[in-house]
């Protein structure tokens, strides 16, 4: 825990926050580069802002952030294909079902050069997979569960994408970290980036498992409808909650000591240096990638007393 503390400071001059959409035109002597992401999220307003300053180091490029209409494979994969189609010469993505999207990855990876971000698809063509290790953030949450219900207690987990690589491997993370303890992670409860239907999956989880004693939000959005399922029901402080990422609303109930702490990733760095990397692959230097086709960006554990210094940096580098 003390290593991961001390790998802090690295997130931070990188999970710079942008509000601002990114809208880049096409132009035939600048080749293009695409940042696709698994559907709509604030989460991704920092991926928007790596995405931006790539692009203004880089201005022989073109740089797009692209959301798909919906988080579905078929929508997502149509997305792609008009990419291709227009000419887009790299791609990364955040695919929403890497399992199913086998060959429709692949196909994209036969034209373009097709990276993968937040959830790998490893048994594809794709050429490197740079983000978070999913494995290691769900051990993560394990430990701060384990802090927080030193006797035992029943969890359930609430996420986006059930079939996504990011969710399975934080899942098995999580519980292969409470392996050995009174804790258990009982049931995980998928909403396909709906919002309205996450929070719905809280307060119906509350009705069905009165004796839940933990609850655990795996993607961005989820912490926040727990928060506020918890919030509407009463019950903020008399279950524990383990975040993921860093939405306002769960870094001020880390304040306030109504969420346990939060898992942060750093997608403003997958995004950065991902627009760079695929651009040097472009021009034929491949020594940005290693080996394994693997390049991990730490996370990082952030409790009450990190949340103040956390917030200030995030507001520094976005110049307020």
């Amino acid at each position: 825990m003390k290593k991961l503390k001390r790998n802090a400071a690295l997130f931070f001059a990188g999970l710079m926050l942008s509000t601002a959409p990114i809208a880049v035109s096409h132009a035939a002597d600048k080749p293009t580069l695409a940042f696709v992401v698994n559907g709509a999220s604030d989460f991704w307003k920092a991926a928007e802002a790596g995405v931006k300053k790539a692009q203004g180091e880089m201005p022989d490029y073109q740089m797009e952030l692209k959301y798909p209409e919906q988080a579905s494979v078929a929508v997502q994969q149509r997305l792609m294909e008009d990419l291709v189609s227009a000419g887009v010469k790299g791609i990364m993505v955040s695919a929403v079902d890497p399992k199913t999207q086998t060959d429709g990855l692949n196909k994209i990876g036969s034209q373009t050069a097709l990276f993968t971000t937040d959830s790998d698809a490893p048994q594809t063509n794709r050429v490197a997979y740079i983000g978070s290790s999913n494995i290691d953030a769900g051990l993560q949450a394990a430990e701060i569960a384990k802090k927080a219900m030193p006797d035992g207690g029943k969890c359930i987990g609430f996420v986006g994408l059930l079939g996504a690589d990011n969710a399975k491997e934080r899942i098995q993370g999580m519980k292969d970290g409470l392996k050995g303890t009174k804790i258990e992670l009982t049931d995980v409860r998928g909403d396909d980036i709906d919002q309205t239907r996450a929070k719905k999956n809280v307060e119906d989880a509350l009705v069905a498992s009165p004796d839940v004693t933990c609850m655990v939000g795996f993607y961005s959005y989820n912490t926040p409808r727990i928060y506020e399922a918890l919030r509407d029901a009463g019950k903020l402080g008399q279950i524990t909650v383990v975040g993921f990422d860093d939405d306002p609303i769960t870094l001020g109930g880390v304040k306030e000591g109504t969420i346990a702490a939060t898992v942060v990733q750093q997608p403003f760095e997958w995004a950065y240096q991902g627009m760079k990397l695929m651009a040097a692959y472009l021009k034929g230097d491949k020594s940005g990638v290693p080996s394994n086709g693997l390049i991990i960006i730490p996370t990082v554990i952030i409790g009450k007393d990190d949340v103040d210094k956390y917030a200030a940096n995030l507001k520094a580098m976005a110049g307020k």
